[in-house]
């Protein structure tokens, strides 16, 4: 890995469940203090859709519902990074899922700085935008039962993660008002960077 190239100040996790808002406040902030964005989730249904053996394996892991192997998907996220040229830092959506993500990064990516990690909103926020975007004509597994089961399973692998890097004492939570919240907290960041 090519650490060398990666000297960025700054390496925020978007960490939340469905429906908590990374997407939208990762690409806000992205486009305003020059961060690459990185969603985690769209790099491997993009991999899934290739015609490669990496590609078909990859699909055929999400249509089971589980995770992709951790090595698998720092791969996708570190080979994602290199192609950054002059950027302030890194946003990264979705990432990590579960502790060995989160572990397996600080293995490899050891020479950056990482220091922000930034959750977002409660479960019944999340599920309220979720049941709404279900009545808009959303994605099929945007039905009460199946939301709370997608948020329990968010919350018993990302629990781990969270109290990892609370103990580093680079978590922040982000829950109301997250778009005044998130700007006034970044823009901290990107001036003492």
């Amino acid at each position: 890995f090519a650490a060398e190239k990666l000297q960025s100040p700054i390496i925020v996790f978007m960490i939340g469940g469905p429906g908590c808002g990374k997407a939208v406040q990762s690409s806000r902030m992205a486009v305003k203090y020059n961060f690459y964005h990185i969603a985690i989730g769209e790099l491997l249904r993009e991999e899934s859709s290739r015609a490669t053996n990496k590609g078909k394996a990859i699909r055929d892991i999400l249509l089971k519902g589980t995770l992709v192997p951790s090595v698998r998907s720092l791969t996708l996220l570190t080979d994602n990074m290199l192609k950054a040229e002059n950027v302030s830092g890194f946003i990264i959506e979705g990432f990590p899922r579960e502790i060995n993500q989160a572990k397996l990064f600080e293995e490899v990516v050891t020479k950056m700085s990482f220091s922000r990690i930034l959750t977002l909103v409660t479960a019944e926020t999340m599920i309220q935008r979720l049941l709404i975007r279900g009545q808009m004509g959303g994605r099929v597994d945007d039905h009460e039962r199946i939301i709370r089961q997608r948020l329990e399973t968010h919350y018993s692998l990302c629990e781990p993660v969270l109290t990892h890097y609370l103990q580093k004492s680079i978590l922040r939570n982000v829950a109301e008002q997250v778009g005044c919240t998130l700007k006034s907290y970044l823009e901290k960041i990107h001036l003492n960077q």
